[in-house]
């Protein structure tokens, strides 16, 4: 069960002892800027995913310092820490605290966009990969199968205009290994591929299946 803020914070100054209200409150600023660590990337990606300098305005320090200020004032169990928050603030002081928000925050969205940076690079080795690999045709198993203007072709001699002008290699690709996993959801065999077309009809890629007498058009 969570401790409640009031709790935390009395604990908090029970555990500094005689500290003075300045590390009550840095502590508390610190630890609520941790746990605001998912509304802080929600600003970020709101402000369009850029990431200030250390030098520009932050995205949540002023707010959070704020939060923990009036929470600190609420505290009417710590009499101490009462008298001190109503003595006149040092401002060189609240602005060491703040900096070292913002350096906390700077970090935590510099760690944020290296997880993004990572995840992008991952994805893009995939594609790559996917890319490199060529498209074994089909119908011949043997030779590499061409997209271009959405016609799909082979040195076999499959030629298959297909109706859409989008047709790629991996959009092909993927179309396959949806058919095939399909059929091999209820069927152990291996379906084959062939090309009909009537006198007047576009020529069609189709899969079929023997075993289980099903087929499919696939483009």
């Amino acid at each position: 069960m969570a401790e409640a803020p009031g709790s935390r914070r009395r604990s908090l100054y029970k555990a500094l002892g005689s500290a003075p209200w300045k590390e009550v409150f840095r502590q508390g600023c610190l630890e609520r800027m941790r746990n605001s660590r998912d509304r802080l990337l929600n600003r970020y990606r709101q402000a369009g995913g850029s990431m200030p300098r250390r030098s520009q305005n932050t995205l949540l320090v002023q707010e959070v310092m704020e939060e923990e200020w009036s929470a600190l004032q609420s505290v009417d169990s710590c009499p101490e820490v009462l008298t001190q928050l109503e003595e006149l603030l040092d401002v060189a002081e609240l602005e060491e605290i703040q900096q070292e928000m913002a350096d906390q925050e700077w970090c935590i969205l510099r760690e944020y966009e290296k997880s993004l940076q990572f995840d992008e690079k991952c994805l893009s080795v995939m594609l790559a990969e996917w890319e490199a690999n060529p498209l074994i045709c089909p119908v011949c198993t043997k030779s590499n199968v061409s997209v271009s203007g959405g016609v799909v072709t082979c040195p076999c001699g499959l030629y298959l205009p297909s109706h859409s002008p989008e047709l790629t290699v991996q959009k092909l690709r993927a179309c396959l290994e949806d058919r095939v996993s399909e059929h091999s959801a209820h069927c152990p065999h291996t379906p084959v591929f062939s090309v009909a077309a009537g006198p007047e009809e576009t020529p069609s890629l189709l899969m079929s299946c023997v075993a289980c007498d099903t087929w499919a058009v696939i483009l």
